[in-house]
């Protein structure tokens, strides 16, 4: 199953807003995808979380506002809050749903490996007697 990006009325959802401008959200999700795109292709059936929350980050706060004072009311937001972006952890969880990321492990065994052993054998001489006090002769 492909990856199917999602809608504007889905992001008005995640975003908990009762209405979206669609051409806007429909061009950030398309933003979003592409630049989730560049971490993991193709992208995962699970990845729409991290493009509604790329895109979302992006259609809330546009310009990067940190500090805004209209009036009496003030707000404040971390900065690096806006724009279209993917954080650490979207990056993260973009290789996570892929399969990629973790521990793994290498075996550099070639496929044709023989268990038997590859030293020297000495083939040559009578078989060694075992002697009490003296050893192997």
């Amino acid at each position: 199953m492909a990856f199917v990006p999602p809608t504007a009325e889905q992001l008005g959802l995640y975003l908990g807003m009762s209405e979206v401008d669609g051409p806007r959200a429909d061009l950030l999700i398309e933003q979003a995808v592409a630049l989730c795109e560049t971490v993991v292709k193709p992208l995962p059936d699970q990845a729409t979380a991290v493009v509604l929350s790329a895109a979302g980050r992006a259609y809330v706060n546009p310009q990067q506002v940190s500090y805004e004072t209209i009036g009496p009311m003030s707000v404040q937001r971390p900065q690096g809050s806006g724009g279209l972006y993917l954080t650490k952890a979207d990056k993260t969880a973009l290789k996570s749903l892929a399969g990629r990321g973790g521990a793994f492990t290498v075996d550099p065994t070639p496929a044709t490996a023989d268990p038997s052993p590859t030293y020297p054998v000495d083939d040559y001489g009578p078989p060694l007697e075992w002697e009490p006090s003296w050893g192997w002769v």
